[in-house]
């Protein structure tokens, strides 16, 4: 298996621990890239997935490369020699896609979890899949209709965190657990668990923090540190001037967003999992600006979040690159936190929508993930 980064690796674990369920009785070993979640059930991590999370499409990425690609080659060697009975990518396209492939074509069974959004930019991208993947586990209803079109096979195994999110989430609870007041608004920043996010997005939402901290000196705020980021995370809020006001949080997310009134977050999977929660949210990116060149050219659609690329409609404010200035960021995050009644009434029109995409997106992906690869494992199906 291979997961590329937190959010990768949460569903992977969430997985294996599926697939650990369906076969009681036999011993599953899972190895490859992975992050803390994966090694809970049992994994064992030659690399951790924080290796692989990068982003963007010019320097942050050409000055690693090589270091990916020798990843890559040793971990492709070291299974055409293992043989495994299945290969699972998880998410990463970039990285698995290419592993897939060489193994795929030398006979060994793939699976990608998570289908790459053709759906919203890159669409060649389906060509790549076709070649890599024997079976791909898709989160949304509607995708393996559209890979069927590529002839390429796919299974709805719902979202995992639809299950394991609760659809009423105890935000008094999460506030006790954090020891957070409850008669004070709290604001959840989520800057992504990528290097590049720390260093281009972080320093915007702190700055918007303070101006935030002006309007509503009682805010509440929560920052959810991955491992990995952490130091850097601390030096940032010791520059701004903020230690003493943010909850800087070792992981726990999920807790974070469900203790929140509102959040401040970085495009990608926790977007969806803001959704999942309830929570309105102010989604944000920022990168290298050759790198958001080059991203604008593949966009099909004119979302970047989750949920607005299901709902199709910006449903939640999207404020990108140079648009992402303090005082943008801190006013679509006050929008959300008015008491008049126009904000109640978008509170309470987005919390009826995120409860219908909640219910679409729940399933037994533990069973159904699990069938679709026992079926691949089977000696009738094709490679």
């Amino acid at each position: 298996m291979v997961a590329g980064e937190a959010s990768s690796d949460l569903l992977a674990s969430l997985l294996l621990q599926g697939v650990r369920q369906h076969w009681p009785q036999t011993a599953i070993h899972a190895h490859g890239i992975g992050g803390t979640h994966m090694q809970a059930q049992g994994f064992k991590a030659q690399w951790p997935s924080e290796r692989l999370a990068v982003h963007g499409y010019n320097w942050e990425v050409f000055k690693r490369v090589a270091g990916l690609l020798r990843i890559r080659r040793t971990l492709g060697n070291q299974l055409l020699h293992q043989r495994p009975d299945v290969f699972i990518g998880v998410d990463a396209p970039d990285f698995n896609l290419g592993l897939e492939q060489r193994l795929r074509q030398h006979g060994i069974k793939t699976v990608h979890f998570v289908c790459p959004s053709i759906w919203a930019w890159r669409p060649e991208r389906v060509h790549a899949i076709r070649q890599a993947a024997s079976h791909v586990l898709c989160l949304f209803p509607f995708e393996p209709a559209l890979l069927a079109e590529h002839g390429i096979a796919a299974t709805f195994v719902g979202h995992p965190l639809a299950n394991v999110i609760p659809l009423q989430p105890n935000a008094a609870a999460a506030r006790r657990q954090l020891q957070l007041r409850e008669d004070a608004p709290v604001l959840a920043v989520l800057p992504g668990s990528r290097s590049s996010e720390v260093q281009y997005l972080l320093p915007r939402f702190l700055h918007a923090v303070q101006w935030l901290l002006k309007k509503i000196p009682e805010l509440q705020i929560v920052l959810p540190a991955v491992p990995a980021r952490e130091a850097s995370i601390r030096q940032q809020l010791q520059a701004s001037g903020l230690t003493g006001r943010v909850h800087l949080l070792q992981g726990q997310s999920h807790l974070a967003l469900q203790a929140c009134d509102v959040t401040l977050i970085a495009s990608g999977t926790a977007t969806l999992e803001a959704a999942l929660f309830k929570r309105p949210m102010v989604i944000s990116y920022a990168m290298h600006p050759a790198s958001a060149w080059w991203m604008r050219r593949k966009q099909m659609q004119p979302w970047i979040g989750l949920p607005n690329i299901l709902f199709r409609d910006f449903v939640v404010p999207e404020l990108l690159q140079n648009a992402a200035t303090p005082e943008a960021l801190g006013q679509a995050v006050l929008d959300w936190l008015g008491e008049d009644g126009t904000a109640q009434q978008r509170r309470s029109t987005l919390q009826r929508q995120f409860i219908e995409l909640h219910q679409s997106l729940q399933a037994d992906t533990a069973h159904a993930a699990a069938q679709a690869i026992e079926k691949v494992l089977s000696h009738d199906a094709p490679l």
